[in-house]
């Protein structure tokens, strides 16, 4: 695409933006551990997702379709997301606002801005598992917020990038998961019962369901 015709967010919230980016100028100590953060706090996510699916080996075949359903789910949402992203062509705000106080190292141009990538994952993740186990997603929300916070603090995103990302993903995911868990659970099923059953089928005391 020619970056000519780049859409410039900057006058959506740039002033929001540079007012959260001012936060990071004057708590430069804290850029670090944030910086770390973004990227390695996408784990978080797949950890809950794994305890939902270790949790739901205990159970009946629709919560198990549900936990497999959650990281496809995530990964539809952010196929969408990219698809956008290349359509949309917003510049980074690096580019954008040269002149704000951004702490990561700005990306080649083509690597658009809208939606956020990271807080399409978060999110996804959240309507996946609220389908699941409330108790995780509950978990996951939390970290979903401080996530897109994040994003907007290091300077990687606009505010609207990350909101733009949960109000996209986060539909996606959670009809992705549900369409998943009531159309699969035949495969599951079968898939409980063959050679994976000893991955997919847990009891209490080491038994394997039936």
């Amino acid at each position: 695409m020619n970056n000519l015709l780049a859409f410039d967010g900057s006058g959506i919230d740039g002033g929001l933006f540079s007012s959260i980016t001012g936060i990071a100028k004057d708590t430069q100590w804290l850029n670090e551990p944030l910086d770390l953060w973004t990227n390695a706090g996408l784990l978080v996510f797949a950890v809950l997702m794994l305890i939902g699916f270790l949790r739901a080996r205990r159970e009946e075949t629709a919560r198990l379709t549900l936990a497999l359903a959650a990281p496809v789910s995530v990964a539809v949402a952010f196929a969408v997301a990219e698809v956008i992203k290349k359509m949309v062509a917003e510049v980074r705000p690096c580019y954008s606002m040269p002149h704000a106080f951004i702490v990561d190292a700005c990306p080649v141009r083509t690597d658009y801005a809208f939606p956020s990538g990271h807080t399409t994952a978060a999110t996804s993740a959240v309507a996946a598992l609220w389908l699941l186990d409330r108790q995780l997603a509950k978990i996951a929300a939390a970290f979903a917020l401080f996530e897109a916070f994040t994003r907007v603090y290091l300077g990687d995103h606009y505010p609207h990038d990350v909101i733009g990302a949960a109000i996209l993903a986060m539909p996606i995911a959670y009809l992705t998961s549900w369409l998943l868990g009531r159309y699969a659970q035949p495969v599951v099923a079968r898939l409980r019962t063959g050679a994976l059953a000893p991955l997919l089928t847990r009891r209490p005391g080491g038994a394997h369901a039936r």
